[in-house]
């Protein structure tokens, strides 16, 4: 039988961004369960977070007329579009069926436990974990939304019988707002506001206004940002250019099978060398008899991992990946001093050890 990637050396592990800190549960090993505490390794899920910038252009009612009084360059038809902003990702472990072990102590060992999540990952063997603070998701964000303009309209603008007519008015009355915004700015105003207060009031007012009518000209532009998200459980092979997801400026994040859009392609390749042995039989057993003999732990691989889109690299990062690497096993004879046990503190989203304490 092959076996693959069995590396048993120690590794530094490029702690990645938890993806929130998560509930923990104490298990203690006592008689009832026969000393034993059952507990699983992560395997590693990548969570890619796309960033996308949705902006919607709305034309004013009065855009034909806005070079010829106003002297801008109007939006000129109703469109919305996205842009794909940025991308991050973030290691997740999620509970491998196929890595379920049993910690067995012995009956005089005094008053052992383990912390798991509530998913059953092992944290910490006699001792408090050490779990990373959720970190904060980025906020939604969104443009204020335009003032109708309507509400500022003189009678005569609203009694005009064209909308030229209407056009024309509106561009003498924001033309008068700025005279008077500049009056007031220059001292020159028949009425000069009292004091900062009444000053600050006016002059909110007159911008208010000012950009509401100009807007029936320009047109408006809303903006809005949003996050989408998917994941991807990697196998123990590199990934060469995978689409993931596919992305168009008038339709936004779509599926991966969805043709509208251009791709966004992942790439993730190994970095720990693979070792491959063929084992007896009395090899593999002893194998599989020593990773029931004690505290069994990941050795994550490195791997470098790429995002593309647009012929642009959005990410190139180094990643911790639980499939990419191997196991080892902390001997039960390391928990058996009674006067001072051995504590572990695990990365629970890696299974792998953070540090021991003697």
């Amino acid at each position: 039988m092959r076996v693959t990637g069995y590396l048993f050396i120690a590794v530094l592990i490029a702690t990645t961004t938890p993806l929130s800190a998560q509930e923990t549960i104490r298990m203690n090993a006592v008689k009832a369960n026969n000393y034993g505490v059952a507990y699983s390794l992560p395997k590693t899920s990548l969570v890619i977070t796309f960033k996308v910038k949705k902006v919607k252009y709305k034309r004013g009612d009065f855009y034909p007329y806005a070079q010829r009084y106003l002297g801008i360059e109007p939006i000129t038809e109703n469109r919305t579009t996205y842009s794909l902003e940025d991308v991050s990702i973030v290691n997740k472990g999620i509970p491998d069926k196929s890595n379920s072990f049993l910690i067995e102590f012995r009956s005089n060992t005094v008053e052992p436990f383990v912390y798991l999540t509530k998913d059953g990952l092992i944290c910490s063997v006699n001792g408090n974990p050490e779990l990373e603070k959720t970190k904060e998701p980025e906020s939604l964000t969104r443009s204020e939304p335009s003032i109708d303009p309507r509400r500022f309209l003189t009678e005569e603008t609203l009694m005009a019988g064209s909308t030229a007519k209407q056009a024309e008015l509106v561009s003498k009355q924001i033309l008068e707002l700025r005279r008077t915004r500049n009056d007031i700015l220059m001292g020159e105003a028949e009425n000069m506001p009292p004091d900062g207060a009444a000053y600050k009031l006016v002059m909110d007012q007159i911008n208010a206004q000012e950009k509401a009518l100009t807007e029936m000209f320009s047109g408006t532009m809303e903006t809005e940002t949003f996050f989408t998200d998917l994941t991807i459980v990697p196998d123990n092979g590199n990934i060469n250019r995978q689409v993931i997801a596919r992305f168009s400026e008038k339709l936004g994040p779509l599926d991966a099978d969805n043709l509208a859009g251009s791709p966004i392609y992942i790439s993730l390749t190994s970095k720990t060398p693979k070792i491959e042995r063929l084992l007896s039989e009395k090899e593999l057993a002893k194998l599989e008899d020593k990773l029931k003999q004690g505290l069994v732990y990941n050795i994550p691989g490195k791997a470098d991992l790429k995002i593309e889109y647009d012929n642009r690299t959005l990410k190139d990062i180094e990643v911790d990946i639980v499939q990419f690497g191997s196991k080892e096993v902390l001997t039960k004879k390391m928990f058996d001093n009674n006067k001072k046990p051995i504590k572990i503190i695990f990365y629970p989203d890696l299974g792998a050890i953070k540090q021991i304490i003697q």
